[in-house]
């Protein structure tokens, strides 16, 4: 048995001629948030959809809860639960109903399924909800009877693919606070997001560009590493016209779209308000806001996934000179 919840090397998927996760390799310790980000279409759903045994491999190896899952997949599927994008409850039944349906699923019933159910409504805060039927739920009540559902038999690791999209920002933080809920119980969360707000809660986070894992650690050490030097945050009118020249500043790192504005990253040596000011200044351009700011999970992504394409390029001009 492995001391880990997850244990993952050189996982791969390929179908057909495309490559859709590429030699991924981390390790998930038990009661961790571990966060998985990435596009759409960078292979992060397909490497969950592996993990939780429902797709097999093309290459390498994983053990979830001490399970591999080519060799175990229903054992890993017993010792998991798993929240998909897609909403999988059914809409004409009840809280209730949903519950004891999955619950039987998992070979639970009588008056041990009836506590569990008690205890999940609980800690979801459904409890009078629970004669509600699921279909009439706002989108957010939906969510956590969703997770509820993906509880039911107890799993020791959760998977949540996207857990909150199209979810109003209220409802995602309660979300949040049942997850952390849960890992604090020694529950292992696996969650996928794109809101690189709700990444911050994670313990560690792994970076998935175009199939591969380009970058894995906490969010403080990502945002040293991957965006060093400092930040300028920059609103206005017409900074468009300005990006080119921005670039192309001795001093300046990387100029990127955030909001409503620009993200201007440059060298800790420089001097980067008075930079962006000047540049601004010759385009004709007067911001109404410049400041410098902290580096955000948004700003790692957007390094990361700069990095992984041109890794992506240089690896493609090395396969054409040896060929």
């Amino acid at each position: 048995m492995t001391e880990h919840a997850l244990l993952v090397r050189s996982l791969g998927k390929r179908f057909g001629s495309f490559q859709a996760v590429d030699d991924v390799s981390f390790e998930v310790e038990r009661g961790e948030i571990f966060g998985y980000l990435g596009a759409n279409g960078a292979g992060k759903s397909t490497t969950i959809r592996m993990l939780c045994g429902l797709l097999r491999p093309s290459s390498g190896r994983a053990e979830v809860a001490g399970h591999d899952i080519a060799v175990s997949p229903d054992r890993v599927k017993a010792s998991i639960g798993y929240m998909s994008q897609k909403f999988s409850l059914y809409l004409d039944l009840t809280v209730e109903q949903n519950l004891e349906f999955f619950g039987g699923l998992h070979g639970l019933g009588g008056k041990a399924l009836g506590t569990r159910i008690d205890a999940l409504l609980e800690a979801v805060d459904l409890r009078g909800q629970r004669a509600a039927v699921t279909g009439a739920l706002p989108g957010g009540l939906r969510q956590r009877l969703a997770l509820a559902s993906s509880l039911v038999h107890e799993p020791r690791i959760v998977f949540l693919d996207e857990p909150t999209a199209g979810v109003d920002p209220a409802s995602r933080r309660t979300f949040w606070a049942l997850i952390r809920g849960l890992a604090q119980r020694g529950t292992t969360v696996f969650v996928t997001t794109h809101y690189m707000d709700e990444a911050e809660y994670c313990a560690r986070i792994g970076l998935m560009v175009a199939g591969r894992l380009v970058a894995l650690d906490t969010p403080a050490a990502l945002k040293r590493d991957l965006v060093p030097g400092r930040i300028m945050a920059v609103e206005g009118p017409g900074l468009g016209a300005a990006t080119a020249a921005l670039r192309a500043e001795p001093g300046v790192v990387a100029v990127e779209p955030f909001g409503a504005g620009l993200h201007v990253r440059v060298e800790a040596s420089v001097e980067g308000a008075a930079i962006v000011a000047r540049v601004l200044a010759s385009a004709g351009i007067e911001p109404s806001r410049l400041e410098e700011v902290e580096p955000t999970l948004e700003d790692v992504f957007l390094a990361a996934a700069d990095a992984g394409a041109e890794a992506k390029i240089r690896a493609a001009q090395q396969a054409e000179t040896l060929a």
